[in-house]
């Protein structure tokens, strides 16, 4: 047989090949990127430190001392990346979560050394969340039966909001899962005059093994589970739900979390809310992708972006990631 096939002249009449046959091709073609700017990078601080510890199971990731925190967020706003977010792991911890709203407890110190650092290069953000800072570990204040008590955890989220802003915060991240936290919070800002700073809920938050280091990351103490507030895996439209309910509520961003597991979430998150919408590549998300790269069973560089952009293509605005300010180098590379 010569010559090419072509049972019919002409054959094919279409050629989406056209579009991939160069670099620049397939730049002009691209429907979605992944820029410096999407990136958001979480960061742990830990009052007392004076050097940063590592996190066994997030090889590359700290517990920062307040001067290492200053350091980090100077790199990652240097690479381009747009915001940070802040956790504090206090020394002491309590039933209602005391250190939260403390002025001198460590994630409010932080976030002061923060916004006086870089907070005209990016956006200096905080966990709004009281596990970090409960003995018990739950993200609310525990009623008499053990349960958490909904409304109590809103007075303490308040107060959490207001101490948060008043250090400096630009961005309050409301973590808790807890009924009504978005109009709580957005009503007590606008009466104290932080009309201006933002809030991003985190509406579609899943009850998800995935945190599992993160949990080491903030040196949890919860036993037990959060199934009763956060959402259960299998439920999609729930998750819209939430979303459409804090927007309703005064959020000016939303969340859905975690990202790769929830695509298809992230996906009608988007098309059902006005707002920008982001995604949070979790802690399990991170592991699995840095020990499958350790083994060499894939490209780690080209994985990790690859993942980013899928979260992206999804329909994140942004994405909080703790590869942010390395990720940023790579695409600034090129």
């Amino acid at each position: 047989m010569t010559g090419a096939f072509s049972p019919v002249p002409g054959f094919p009449d279409v050629r989406p090949r056209r579009l991939r046959q160069s670099a620049p091709v397939r730049s002009l073609a691209r429907e979605t990127d992944l820029l410096p700017r999407h990136l958001v990078l979480p960061m742990f601080v830990r009052e007392g430190l004076s050097e940063p510890a590592p996190i066994g199971s997030m090889p590359g990731v700290v517990q920062h001392s307040l001067d290492s925190l200053r350091r980090a967020a100077v790199e990652a706003a240097e690479a381009g990346v747009t915001g940070v977010m802040l956790f504090g792991v206090p020394a002491v911890r309590d039933a209602i979560g005391s250190g939260a709203d403390d002025e001198d407890g460590i994630l409010n110190v932080a976030t002061a050394a923060l916004a006086a650092e870089v907070g005209d290069a990016v956006v200096v953000q905080t966990d709004l969340c009281l596990d970090e800072f409960t003995d018990h570990g739950h993200c609310g204040v525990l009623a008499a039966d053990g349960s958490v008590d909904n409304d109590a955890t809103l007075e303490r989220y308040v107060a959490m909001a207001l101490a948060q802003a008043r250090a400096g915060s630009q961005l309050l991240g409301l973590s808790g899962m807890m009924d009504g936290q978005v109009a709580a919070v957005r009503h007590a800002l606008d009466a104290e005059g932080f009309q201006d700073v933002l809030l991003l809920g985190y509406a579609a938050k899943y009850a998800s093994a995935f945190y599992g280091p993160f949990r080491e990351a903030v040196d949890s103490q919860l036993e037990g589970d959060r199934r009763t507030y956060q959402l259960d895996p299998g439920n999609r439209r729930e998750g819209v739900r939430e979303a459409l309910l804090d927007e309703a509520e005064g959020a000016d961003i939303v969340m859905v979390k975690p990202a790769m597991a929830f695509l298809d979430v992230l996906r009608e998150v988007r098309d059902a809310v006005r707002v920008p919408v982001w995604a949070y590549q979790v802690s399990g998300e991170y592991a699995m992708i840095e020990a499958a790269a350790q083994n060499g069973w894939l490209d780690r560089e080209r994985t990790i972006l690859e993942s980013l952009l899928s979260i992206r293509r999804a329909g994140a605005d942004a994405v909080l990631t703790y590869w942010a300010t390395e990720a940023a180098r790579w695409i600034a590379r090129g």
